[in-house]
Parts: structure tokens; C-alpha cells; sequence
């Protein structure tokens, strides 16, 4: 897809990773993160969060229990990446895992973007719609309202350490 920016003409598209792209995943992680997260989380959370769920090991074995992980290209550019499942918990519903852009990206429209592509991704799979879960004190849920996706339901998520995510669950229906 091509977009007009500041009067540039860029041109941005999703491809699907593999293991050998992990690093890309968990350092584009480990800096989004910190903006994303810094408002909500303490650092000693956010740390424990980063080195869990985007160590290489897990983010292989989030691919090896059915995680589709892909990298957002500005140009040639990694900027971004998301991480969705098909059919997750056997609902018919696909569930978006993970959804983050470089700060200096947001607000020029690849969010939607990326919510696009996933949206034709789960119809082209007969799924009923999507879901993903948000922190509560996130601002993104505003974003995701936006788009046409409603709360349905609070989780309180037990992460270990003492630690939980205290999150909407928000789904769109076709």
C-alpha cells in the first residue's frame, strides 16, 4: 500500500517471519516497549514482561503453538510488527496476540493498516471476527474503539512474580 506523507510517497506492507527473524521481533519489542509501556507498567515489570514473553526461545515457541508473526516494512524500513492466531481456543474468532509500531510511526495510519490486513486475513479463513486483549490504562483501546472493536469482557491475568495484566478483552464481529 502507498501513502503520502509529508509530501513523500512511501510505500508500507506486512511479511510473514520465520525463526530466523526472532531477533528483528524481540529487538523491535524491546524498543517499542519502554514508550509504550512506561506510563502503565513499573520498569521492573516491563523487564520481566520483555525478557518472558520476547526471549528468542519463547517468541520460537509462540511460533511453534500457531503465533503468525508479521514485520510492518516503511520502504525497506522495519517499523512495526503483529502477531495474531487463527481460530484461537477453537472460537472461530482470530485473536491478535501482539500489535506495536515504532513511536515515530504511529498516527500515519499503519495501525489501521495492520488491523486491515488482518481483518482479510481472518475472513479470507472463515473466522467470525476478531479479539485481542488491551491493558485498561492503555490509550490504544481508544484506537481499537475507533475501529469499530467493543469491550466484551475485564481479564486479570496472573503473569508470575507477583505480576498481572489487567486487561479489556475487545472483539469486532463480522
Amino acid at each position: 500500500m502507498h501513502f503520502l506523507c509529508n509530501h513523500l510517497l512511501i510505500t508500507i506492507h506486512l511479511e510473514k517471519t520465520n525463526k530466523k527473524q526472532t531477533p528483528n521481533l524481540k529487538n523491535l519489542a524491546y524498543a517499542i516497549w519502554p514508550s509504550a509501556y512506561r506510563e502503565i507498567l513499573s520498569a521492573e515489570q516491563l523487564n520481566y514482561m520483555l525478557d518472558n514473553f520476547y526471549s528468542i526461545e519463547s517468541l520460537e515457541s509462540q511460533m511453534d503453538k500457531g503465533q503468525v508473526f508479521e514485520l510492518l516494512f516503511e520502504d525497506s524500513n522495519v517499523v512495526g510488527f503483529v502477531a495474531y492466531e487463527l481460530n484461537c481456543n477453537e472460537t472461530g474468532l482470530l485473536k491478535i496476540h501482539k500489535i506495536y509500531l515504532l513511536p515515530e510511526t504511529q498516527g500515519k495510519g499503519f495501525g489501521k493498516f495492520m488491523i486491515d490486513e488482518v481483518i482479510k486475513i481472518a475472513k479470507e479463513n472463515q473466522q467470525k471476527g476478531i479479539f485481542l486483549n488491551v491493558n485498561k490504562y492503555n490509550k490504544a483501546q481508544f484506537f481499537y474503539n475507533k475501529l469499530g472493536f467493543n469491550i466484551s469482557k475485564e481479564e486479570v491475568i496472573d503473569i508470575g512474580n507477583n505480576y498481572i495484566m489487567d486487561d479489556y478483552q475487545m472483539e469486532l464481529l463480522f
